[in-house]
């Protein structure tokens, strides 16, 4: 083959991307679009991406923001001082936390953008980043760009999916310098206490490691009330001045809010400028109508509007609990979220339960219903998978009655 030719077939992806593992949506989204190309009624259940719409006040402020030629310009990168001002009382009015708005909060373009730029800005090459798994991939995919080395740390059912400060050795914390938590957890449902939270991170931090936190649900708790989604930045120990943390908010499911791409970090104020610096080299910040009708939001975080949203999740958790115990599942309900995370029941052929993978495909070929994989998210969950609760109940019910009527 000629030399140009022979350029033009090469994979011209540069070798970070070659080192990543495939995203995991990718694959069941291939098996997705196959069924529904041979005509299949596709009820998906896999990705969180909220049904319902997003709150009449919110998009009333859209509606004028939108028409202030002002906010027709290059938006203010770091988030408006309405926007801004709003996510800052939210954090005192919510959690009690006293953040500065200027110094320890920047807008984000919805909490996967600050994650995934958020390690450019604190982690050299080599240096280690602690995820604990299964895990949302992006804080392992994150840190794999910026050329950091990911040290995954497999947590269990029998410890509830929650981690212990035991498993943060000396030497593991040695040789890292970022560690990510996330409860209410992702893919898991994991919760832990305002007490946990802070023992987990202060191990951490006394070891020189600064920690991140993804609170992408805190207001979609259930039985036990906001407990069940404490912040970081108010556990006991943690002081926003002086200890490296950050914590990063999002707007999308306690708002029905994905598409709009808005969300927030809070944080200590030499994390958030680095983030900062970061997005300066990749990105002018989210629209400025966006951020005042985000401001709305937060404002008014504790409408009755978000409890009727809360009523109706628990309504679909409890379906669904039911739905997969009676195919042989072993479920817990979770306390907060949007998901349900449960083990396949036990295959008739073998004794003992399938294979995350093979019980996925087996529902989207036999029921056109859509779920994800527990092993694409830790190898200790092979036999585990994700059910989200964000579809129309009538449509989750249905993809339910679906799932109930296959044999194992």
């Amino acid at each position: 083959m000629p030399e140009t030719l022979a350029r033009f077939a090469a994979d011209l992806r540069a070798e970070r991307l070659k080192k990543l593992p495939p995203f995991l949506f990718n694959a069941i989204d291939d098996k997705k679009r196959a069924a529904i190309a041979a005509g299949k009624d596709v009820i998906n259940l896999g990705v969180g991406d909220p049904d319902q719409p997003t709150p009449r006040f919110v998009i009333d402020e859209l509606e004028t923001a939108a028409r202030n030629a002002v906010n027709h310009q290059y938006p203010a990168c770091y988030g408006t001082h309405r926007f801004l001002t709003a996510a800052a009382g939210f954090m005192r009015r919510r959690f009690g936390v006293a953040a500065d708005p200027k110094k320890h909060i920047v807008a984000l373009m919805g909490g996967k953008d600050g994650i995934a730029h958020f390690p450019l800005g604190v982690l050299n090459p080599g240096e280690g980043s602690i995820v604990f798994a299964p895990a949302y991939p992006v804080y392992k995919q994150a840190s794999m760009m910026a050329g950091a080395t990911v040290h995954v740390i497999e947590t269990t059912p029998a410890s509830h999916w929650t981690p212990h400060p035991n498993q943060l050795s000396d030497d593991l914390l040695n040789a890292s310098k970022l560690l990510w938590l996330n409860f209410p957890g992702n893919p898991t449902g994991a919760a832990v206490t305002s007490a946990e939270l802070s023992l987990l991170a202060r191990r951490a931090l006394d070891r020189g490691v600064s920690v991140a936190s993804d609170l992408a649900y805190s207001e979609l708790y259930f039985e036990g009330g906001a407990s069940n989604c404490p912040s970081l930045l108010a556990a006991p120990t943690i002081d926003l001045e002086h200890d490296s943390v950050i914590e990063f908010h999002s707007l999308s499911k306690t708002f029905n809010m994905t598409g709009w791409r808005i969300g927030f970090a809070v944080g200590n104020e030499r994390l958030i400028a680095a983030l900062k610096q970061v997005k300066d080299n990749y990105d002018s910040g989210p629209f400025n109508a966006v951020q005042d009708a985000a401001a709305v939001a937060l404002d008014r975080y504790d409408d009755p509007v978000i409890a009727i949203l809360r009523d109706e999740y628990i309504k679909r958790r409890d379906a669904a609990v039911s739905a997969l115990r009676s195919i042989g599942c072993e479920v817990t309900p979770p306390k907060a979220g949007i998901f349900v995370w449960a083990r396949c029941p036990v295959d008739s052929t073998t004794g003992k339960p399938m294979s995350s993978w093979r019980f996925v495909e087996k529902l989207i070929d036999e029921a056109a219903v859509v779920t994800v994989p527990g092993a694409g998210f830790a190898d200790s969950a092979q036999d585990w998978f994700r059910l989200s609760l964000t579809r129309e109940t009538p449509r989750l019910l249905e993809a339910l009655q679906r799932i109930s009527r296959l044999r194992f």
